[in-house]
């Protein structure tokens, strides 16, 4: 039986790939697909999921705005990294399917209400603002999601924001904060193991090789990310990490990935730290740990999933 699975996004260059990964494995059931600000304004990241959704030709899949802004501060987005658009590289058609009239946060609320206990799995791979309404909405929600996979924070290796923090945590740390201290099962994706697992030129020529228009549609956008996200160590080219492509690849072969327990917590009020997620190693605070956090990944594996996946869309 396919996953329920729930994806709340941002697109995004790296959201595009993990959104397109979960369409084509059937060992997923998108139920839908919730937009945030982030990357990207909120109207533009609702318009890049319905794009995506265009690109792989299912227009079944139900989109629904979210959230404009963080919960207290102001927005806060990439296009440095992602473009104007949030998805510049290539040209994806531009959607026959319409935004749903629903608020984001009420289908989530209304949507996981209807199923039951554990028994749907949400992917948060953006600022965690839709998923903090959502449990302030109806707290009985938690009940309900068997697992929240998030990509965000670092636990050893710093940010990408600022030196203390990741991204997507940044950008809205009291919803962040709000959700780790939740009590959900969360399965977390942090810059520790997402900077592990980079494309590459010889992954975008696989991709340009395929006969899928969304792999090689996904190739034009990797070209685009490389020259912003790309990695150099030594002066060496090394890539550009696929943070979010991550979380879908773990749902498919979670043995391709390593970590352990253990208790985080998000700083929101110190203007050095804020957004950092602190873990804690010798478990000093005394508390149980609430976070399944991985630092290891078999990225060749990891990137040959991806693109078998993509060329078969």
């Amino acid at each position: 039986m396919a996953l329920p699975l729930i994806i709340d996004t941002d697109p995004g260059q790296d959201d595009c790939v993990a959104i397109l990964l979960a369409l084509a494995s059937p060992e997923l059931q998108l139920l839908g697909l919730t937009t945030v600000a982030g990357n990207v304004a909120a109207p533009l990241t609702a318009r890049n999921a319905l794009r995506i959704c265009e690109l792989a030709r299912r227009r079944d899949i139900p989109v629904f705005g979210g959230c404009e802004r963080p919960l207290i501060d102001r927005p806060y987005h990439a296009p440095e990294i992602h473009g104007e658009s949030g998805l510049d590289g290539a040209h994806l058609p531009e959607p026959k399917i319409k935004l749903q009239p629903q608020h984001a946060v009420d289908w989530l609320v209304e949507t996981l209400m209807t199923r039951g206990d554990r028994s749907v799995t949400i992917a948060a791979i953006a600022p965690l603002t839709n998923i903090a309404m959502a449990l302030r909405r109806e707290p009985r929600i938690a009940e309900k999601i068997a697992r929240l996979v998030v990509m965000g924070g670092s636990l050893r290796v710093g940010g990408n924001m600022t030196p203390a923090a990741e991204f997507n945590i940044f950008v809205d740390p009291h919803a962040a904060a709000m959700v780790f201290d939740s009590g959900l099962e969360i399965a977390l994706f942090p810059l520790d193991v997402t900077w592990k697992v980079r494309v590459r030129d010889e992954h975008v020529e696989r991709l340009r090789a395929a006969k899928s228009a969304a792999a090689r549609t996904v190739a034009d956008l990797m070209d685009f990310y490389l020259g912003t996200e790309g990695m150099a160590e030594g002066g060496r080219h090394v890539g550009a990490p696929l943070h979010d492509a991550c979380t879908i690849a773990w749902l498919l072969e979670p043995k391709l990935f390593r970590g352990g327990r253990l208790a985080i917590k998000v700083e929101t009020a110190s203007p050095l730290t804020r957004g950092m997620t602190v873990p804690d190693w010798r478990g000093l605070w005394g508390g149980s740990a609430n976070v399944e956090a991985f630092e290891e990944a078999d990225a060749p594996r990891v990137l040959d999933l991806l693109i078998e996946r993509l060329g078969r869309l």
